[in-house]
């Protein structure tokens, strides 16, 4: 081709097919006009459900590099194919390409212990290509950069949170929403408003309700419901999402008396002298009243989401854990990734045992979607309840007739963690009570010693406890000795310290969110 002739050279798919790249780009470079590009599109390296072997392709860092050693700078990177890298270069190296958005005159903290402040900082597209002074920034403004004035102002990197209902976030904002009251008559009058404004027979649920900054702290009745919903079923979940409350309406509806039996996991709490139930019904119990809540609108689950990510986005979050969901909500999350309206970062984990789960192990886990945004490689299982609600699995609480209960057997879950390990799916357990984490620790060690090493597409799973919050001291070092992560919330710490005397007795709440201690 005579040289400086070519707008756009466009490689698509087939790049790692080309032998003596370094002298192809030099070609490249002769023939393309000042202003052209050089455009290629190609496979990530990780193992992905379509395209080439991994050993055939090449990884986005390592192309990256070759054709800037041939004096191309990269210009621009598109992020909407999900398993595909889009680089757009230009010809010549005289100094880096304009940036999207700079950042300057402020103070950048960088979580990097060799540079931990700066005062600029730039991006193109959605990695960051410098950070440092704000004179040596000026070379990264261009014509059409977004060059902000800090004006003196703080900036942190994007926060990330492991732990994170997304869609429950969302259907917080759609909801009847009862955080954040501090009394039964508060949590009443809020429910009536909904009430009143609610057609004959129609379902009244929301969320969020804490008994504990309420004096007395005793959860809510059926009872106290019926004196302001007679007529309309009423479901309300707590706030730690493991007991709702229900009226007597919706006990009808149900068919739960007094004759009815706890399931597995779960419990109806009852008046300790007739035998009736009060209303509350503890984790597995909830599915008796649950199960009869009308389904979701059609659309329903799409605005949860696009809710939980700009309410995400706007108080800063860039990534999340999903603690376990349905194949239904990633498939939407999919196709919302596929329009372009996830900025997020997500690590998904579905919920077990379940179809899904099973569906997870057979078809394998999706690493780096989306320009590396979505991975879906996890198993969550709700082993116990929660201390508020009652529900946790203590070796003994201190002001409740029962210890807990666990949710799974020993034979619902050890299969499935056996052909976790040799798939190379992460496992993530709820153990809230110190019942709870012995007795998981226990199945996990059989799981490990069942399927040794050599045996595991992943020799050092990484598997978690979710939350980890009491936990006896003799189990402590067995993290450690089997490389469990202890994935814990400071948050539970704030609301539990409202009645955790009251649940473990003084004694004991020694043991409870022990992070030195695991530290």
């Amino acid at each position: 081709l005579p040289a400086g002739s070519v707008d756009v050279v466009f490689i698509c798919d087939v790049i790692h097919h080309i032998e003596k790249r370094p002298a192809y780009y030099q070609l490249l470079a002769r023939a393309l006009k000042p202003d052209g590009r050089l455009v290629i599109v190609d496979f990530h390296k990780q193992p992905l459900p379509v395209g080439p072997r991994p050993e055939m392709k090449i990884a986005r860092e390592a192309l990256l590099a070759e054709v800037q050693a041939a004096g191309f700078r990269l210009a621009r990177e598109h992020t909407f194919l999900p398993y595909q890298y889009f680089l757009v270069f230009q010809a010549g190296s005289g100094g880096p390409a304009p940036a999207g958005l700079v950042l300057y005159n402020g103070t950048i903290h960088t979580v990097n212990e060799k540079q931990p402040r700066a005062e600029a900082v730039a991006a193109s597209g959605d990695k960051i290509v410098f950070v440092g002074s704000t004179a040596a920034a000026k070379k990264y403004v261009g014509p059409r950069t977004q060059a902000i004035d800090l004006k003196g102002a703080t900036v942190v990197p994007g926060l990330a949170d492991s732990h994170y209902h997304l869609s429950g976030v969302g259907a917080r904002e759609l909801d009847l929403n009862l955080e954040g009251i501090t009394s039964l008559a508060g949590f009443l009058a809020a429910v009536k408003v909904r009430v009143d404004r609610a057609k004959p027979g129609e379902w009244i649920t929301g969320s969020g309700w804490n008994e504990g900054t309420w004096r007395p702290q005793a959860f809510p009745t059926r009872f106290d419901l019926d004196k302001i919903a007679p007529n309309n079923p009423v479901w309300l979940t707590r706030t730690d999402g493991h007991g709702s409350v229900a009226n007597s309406a919706a006990i009808r509806i149900a068919g739960v008396t007094r004759e009815t039996k706890d399931p597995f996991g779960g419990e109806v709490m009852r008046d300790s002298k007739t035998g009736e139930p009060t209303g509350m019904f503890l984790d597995n119990a909830q599915g008796l009243v649950g199960r009869h809540v009308p389904p979701d609108p059609p659309g329903r689950l799409r605005k949860e989401l696009l809710l939980g990510i700009e309410r995400s986005i706007r108080l800063g979050w860039t990534q999340v854990g999903i603690p376990g969901n349905s194949y239904r909500e990633v498939d939407e999350i999919r196709e919302l990734y596929q329009e372009g309206r996830i900025p997020l970062r997500i690590y998904d984990a579905v919920r077990g045992p379940s179809a899904d789960t099973r569906r997870l192990l057979k078809e394998g886990p999706s690493i780096g979607a989306y320009d590396g945004r979505f991975h879906l490689r996890g198993i969550k299982v709700s082993f116990d309840g929660a201390i508020g609600s009652k529900g946790a699995a203590l070796l003994t609480y201190n002001d409740h007739s029962t210890s807990g209960f666990l949710k799974w057997k020993e034979e619902d879950l050890l299969p499935m963690f056996e052909q976790a390990l040799r798939t190379g799916v992460q496992v993530q357990v709820h153990a809230i009570g110190d019942r709870a984490n012995r007795e998981i620790l226990d199945i996990f060690e059989k799981a490990f010693r069942n399927v040794p090493p050599a045996q595991r597409k992943i020799a050092e799973p990484r598997w978690r406890v979710e939350h980890a919050q009491h936990v006896s001291a003799q189990d402590i070092p067995r993290f450690v000795k089997l490389g469990i992560i202890p994935s814990m919330q400071p948050s539970h710490a704030i609301s539990d310290l409202l009645f955790l005397k009251s649940r473990l007795g003084l004694d004991r709440m020694g043991d409870a969110y022990a992070w030195q201690s695991f530290l």
